[in-house]
């Protein structure tokens, strides 16, 4: 092992998950545990703070609180979408970086999040290199919406998952509370891959969830949807749809546009949608006519609901977080942490830590197998139920006061001020 001694910074990105925190955890405790690593900072709001120079020094907060981030939702670092350009365009942040990094002696850098962040982590990696300081820089991923390459699953999809199956299985009990029942359409989180709205398809499984499901890697035909629904609904007098936020028309263009034109973008491009499934209720009435239906839309709590997280997950992201450290360390470098898909010696599913390269994260954008969406592209196959079923197992082990979840309350200490 080459010995490197020095400080280390954590900085989440992106959107949370409801145990992005119980990564920072792994990355942060396995951190203060470190003999290599002579201070741990949390950075405020993603690479923000650490071009603002605003870090929290991780050594300062409460064990017990640090350990309560295990079930804490959100990013308990603050979050930011800030795209870097490329240094060879424009390296002003990159020389803001390097001087925090001297500043501050830091030489572990651990990045939390999704592609967007595997992206800011793989661009500051090469600089480092290309410089000539010796930073080892580790990704720790997360994503709900599963689509990091390489990895067999990402921390957070899982909980999502479960999330978004068990709303599914309530909202079918209620939607058939009265003797006129109706048409319930639930958008679900998903820009570009299915792998979140197909996890409705595990409340079908279980007999109480979506007739119909529809995800981004099959082109959305209008007219088929509309035959299909009202199909459904002469029937049994009723139709359950799930909807990914992302499906789009053979043009590209996003069902969710067809009422917002002119929808506003993040910092890298994203549109920011929402409004799908009150679209697609609205052409449906004009379709149907005097029929009683609803759109309903998960929206954050898909992504922040900690009371119903996998218990897999949380040990999963966990590790993740751990792991990144313990290779760091040990030399590795430039890398994220991923997932391998394994079975112990009964056949059970089993974890295991795989390396992906960050440039390959970073440019590649993993997407629902074909073969796991039906022929019609209105359905899912038992493929997905297989992968998903072992990740969602296990409830959290939660912490209660009055009744109430008790999540982690950090100090937020500047370095400066301990």
């Amino acid at each position: 092992m080459s010995e490197l001694y020095g400080a280390c910074i954590i900085g989440q990105s992106g959107g949370p998950t409801s145990v992005i925190n119980a990564s920072a955890y792994g990355v942060i405790r396995t951190a203060l545990d470190s003999k290599y690593i002579t201070k741990v900072y949390g950075a405020a709001h993603g690479i923000k703070g650490v071009l603002d120079d605003d870090l929290y020094d991780m050594g300062a907060e409460a064990a017990y609180e640090l350990e309560l981030l295990l079930h804490t939702p959100s990013s308990a670092l603050g979050s930011c979408r800030y795209k870097l350009k490329d240094s060879s365009v424009d390296d002003t942040d990159y020389k803001r970086i390097l001087e925090i990094f001297k500043k501050y002696d830091v030489r572990y850098f651990f990045y939390n999040g999704g592609n967007d962040s595997m992206d800011t982590c793989n661009k500051i990696s090469k600089y480092m290199q290309s410089v000539g300081y010796e930073c080892r820089i580790m990704g720790v991923p997360k994503t709900i919406d599963n689509d990091l390459f390489g990895t067999d699953h990402c921390p957070g999809f899982a909980s999502a998952a479960k999330y978004v199956a068990t709303s599914c299985m309530e909202l079918y009990h209620d939607s058939r509370v009265y003797d006129k029942n109706m048409i319930c359409v639930v958008e679900i989180m998903g820009r570009h891959a299915g792998w979140l709205a197909a996890s409705s398809a595990v409340a079908a499984y279980m007999g109480q969830g979506p007739d119909l499901v529809y995800v981004p890697e099959v082109d959305f035909d209008m007219e088929k949807f509309l035959a299909d629904v009202e199909r459904i609904y002469k029937e049994s007098g009723e139709c359950f749809v799930a909807v990914s936020e992302g499906i789009h028309d053979s043009t590209g263009k996003l069902i969710a546009e067809y009422g917002a034109e002119n929808a506003p973008v993040d910092a890298f491009g994203h549109k920011q949608l929402g409004g799908l499934a009150s679209t697609l209720v609205n052409i449906l009435k004009e379709r149907l006519g005097d029929v009683k239906m609803r759109g309903i839309e998960l929206s954050l709590l898909q992504r922040c609901a900690a009371h119903c997280a996998s218990e897999t997950d949380v040990k999963e992201s966990f590790l993740a977080g751990k792991s990144a450290v313990d290779f760091a360390v040990s030399g590795v470098t430039d890398k994220m942490v991923g997932f391998k898909r394994t079975t112990d010696e009964n056949g059970n599913y089993k974890c295991e830590i795989a390396l992906m390269e960050l440039t390959d994260v970073a440019n590649t954008e993993k997407k629902l197998p074909r073969e796991w969406i039906n022929e019609d592209g209105n359905g899912i196959n038992k493929q997905y139920i297989d992968y998903i079923m072992p990740l969602i197992q296990g409830a959290p082990e939660m912490v209660f006061e009055n009744g109430l979840p008790r999540f982690a309350k950090l100090k937020k200490v500047h370095p400066k001020q301990a």
